[in-house]
């Protein structure tokens, strides 16, 4: 009777090694399904969105609206948002799909888009954008100096009409961006997400994001180490980005 006492099954217990080993799975698969569909960090290496974006803004962009769905299956289960005008969205740069760009979303599919003057025109009528930033000022449409066949796009530019599931998209520094103007369209596809929050925003120049290897890596971090009470931009934390 004892020995059957003493047979009696222990309740089943992981070991500390398992548990942390699960735990540590949990939150990667977590990590991994956050950074692929929910949410991303980013970081503004050029001046391209000045001065609404300025170099060392770190920001989160919102993956979960705009990111793309690869099958049936995601696009039932995910939403997925129609993209708008004056959205600012995060991309995979068509011409170089391995690097991100981010840029404004300007021209919507089947409309003719079309710069005089540097001002943009939506189907024949001027744009309102109080966020656009020129390192030149535009000169008046009357201008004698205003030649008509200029073939700088960032004074005149189209009409072009936006072929089916594309967008014409421009950075808010008309004069520093390399957008629709010099590269085309922007394909849906390709749209990661919608900036959403700027959580971190350090001084640094574009220099400081052009070097790259595990060199440059380390130079950055001591410089964050060193620099990071005075060089943070106090006032930009937690922007929310329009």
């Amino acid at each position: 009777m004892g020995k059957d006492a003493s047979a009696v099954a222990q309740p089943f217990r992981k070991s500390t090694a398992r548990e942390y080993f699960e735990s540590i799975v949990i939150a990667v698969i977590l990590a991994l399904f956050i950074r692929t569909f929910v949410v991303q960090a980013f970081k503004i290496p050029t001046g391209s969105m000045e001065e609404n974006l300025l170099i060392g803004d770190h920001l989160l962009v919102n993956k979960f609206v705009f990111g793309p769905s690869a099958t049936a299956v995601e696009r039932g289960v995910l939403p997925v948002g129609t993209l708008k005008r004056r959205d600012v969205v995060v991309f995979k740069y068509p011409e170089e799909p391995d690097r991100d760009f981010i840029k404004r979303v300007i021209g919507l599919p089947g409309e003719t888009v079309e710069l005089r003057t540097k001002k943009v025109y939506i189907n024949g009528a001027p744009l309102d954008e109080p966020y656009v930033h020129f390192l030149q000022q535009p000169r008046s449409a009357n201008s004698e100096f205003n030649e008509v066949t200029s073939f700088d796009v960032r004074e005149r530019y189209g009409p072009v009409t936006v072929p089916p599931n594309q967008y014409f998209v421009m950075g808010d520094n008309r004069d520093n961006s390399q957008d629709s103007r010099y590269w085309g369209f922007l394909p849906r596809e390709l749209v990661k997400g919608k900036a959403l929050v700027i959580y971190w925003s350090y001084e640094a120049g574009r220099e400081d994001y052009q070097e790259e290897g595990a060199g440059a890596t380390i130079k950055g971090l001591v410089s964050v180490f060193a620099h990071f009470f005075t060089r943070t931009r106090w006032d930009r934390m937690l922007h929310q980005i329009h």
